[in-house]
C-alpha cells in the first residue's frame, strides 16, 4: 500500500484548470483498482492519495500520467506502509 502526498506548486487557478483531466485520470485507476481513496487536504495546499500496486516503480509510472505531474503543479512523495488493519468493507478491494 502506498500514500501519496501531493504538494501544490502552483496557484490554484492553474490546478483547476487541470482539474477534469486530474479528475479522469483519478477515475481510471480507479477503475483499474490501484487508487482506493483520494481527497484535497485542508487548508488546500495539496491531496493525499490512497493506492496499492505491486512497487514503488510502477506507481510511479502512473503518477508520471497526472495532468498535476505533467504541467509540474505539484510535487509527489511517496510513502509505502504495509496495511496490517483495515475496515471489513475495505477489503473486498484489496489485493
Amino acid at each position: 500500500m502506498f500514500i501519496i502526498n501531493l504538494y501544490y506548486t502552483a496557484p490554484l487557478e492553474e490546478l483547476d484548470r487541470h482539474m477534469e483531466a486530474h479528475v479522469k485520470y483519478l477515475k481510471k485507476y480507479y477503475a483499474a483498482d490501484v487508487f482506493i481513496m483520494s481527497g484535497r487536504k485542508v487548508p488546500r495546499t495539496g491531496g493525499i492519495i490512497i493506492a496499492q500496486a505491486d512497487s514503488k516503480e510502477i506507481l510511479e509510472k502512473i503518477i508520471a500520467e497526472d495532468p498535476f505531474h505533467q504541467h509540474k503543479l505539484a510535487e509527489f512523495e511517496i510513502t509505502e506502509f504495509l496495511a496490517s488493519q483495515s475496515h471489513p468493507a475495505v477489503k473486498d478491494i484489496l489485493r
